[in-house]
């Protein structure tokens, strides 16, 4: 059974300053039939101008992931992190009792694109965490974000574990799902799903299989994979 969430059906939010792309239902975006897979629940696909940015706002009890494509975000919360985050990077924030941050455009002349992701935690009233890392591709499927953190990963409050997928033209790859739920998004590229659907950039595809095969078709793709509890 899938999931198919096409990337020109998804919502979009322009403000000027920002355009975004949202996978699932979001702020004054909402469809019932897309309020989110498993316990994943936001993926916004966020163009930012130079200089301007997200005003502090508060949070509670979510892990929220950031995945910079281009640019760099500046990072500011009530935990006193103050960060630049990169291209390349991935941030974890955990809201949980709750916290206040805000997100801007670090240049003032280069615009910032990444992926705002939300999680439902699997305990609330937590204290309040942070974490970022730079995580160099190690195989065709690197860990990101792991339950416990191991293995150079960021950790979460969650039986979740998210990768990045990355594939040249015409290689594969089989990933055992285990009976668990599973969601890929596609960044960059297109890919085959088990010899038949076609994923292209924005794509997002859930499924309920033991195994999935994914081919880079075309040109190379970058993906995103989440391995998610069922509930």
């Amino acid at each position: 059974m899938y999931y198919y969430r096409p990337s020109q059906a998804r919502g979009r939010a322009r403000f000027g300053w920002l355009d975004s792309r949202h996978s699932f239902s979001f702020g004054h975006y909402y469809d019932p039939n897309h309020m989110g897979f498993s316990v994943l629940r936001v993926i916004n696909d966020d163009t930012v101008i130079p200089g301007a940015g997200f005003d502090t706002h508060g949070h509670r009890d979510m892990e929220i992931i950031s995945y910079i494509l281009q640019g760099a975000i500046e990072h500011r919360d009530s935990e006193g992190n103050r960060l630049v985050v990169s291209a390349g990077e991935i941030q974890r924030m955990s809201a949980g009792t709750g916290i206040t941050h805000s997100e801007y455009n670090h240049s003032q002349t280069e615009q910032l694109k990444f992926l705002q992701i939300w999680i439902e935690p699997n305990r609330q009233g937590i204290k309040p965490s942070y974490e970022q890392q730079s995580i160099p591709q190690r195989d065709k499927l690197t860990a990101l974000i792991t339950p416990d953190g191991s293995g150079n990963t960021l950790s979460i409050h969650q039986d979740t574990s998210l990768y990045r997928l990355q594939l040249n033209t015409g290689e594969s790859i089989t990933i055992q799902t285990h009976e668990r739920p599973g969601y890929l998004h596609v960044i960059k590229g297109e890919a085959s799903v088990n010899d038949k659907s076609i994923l292209a950039s924005g794509d997002g595809l859930g499924l309920f299989k033991k195994q999935v095969q994914l081919k880079a078709i075309k040109n190379s793709i970058t993906a995103l994979w989440f391995d998610l509890p069922a509930n």
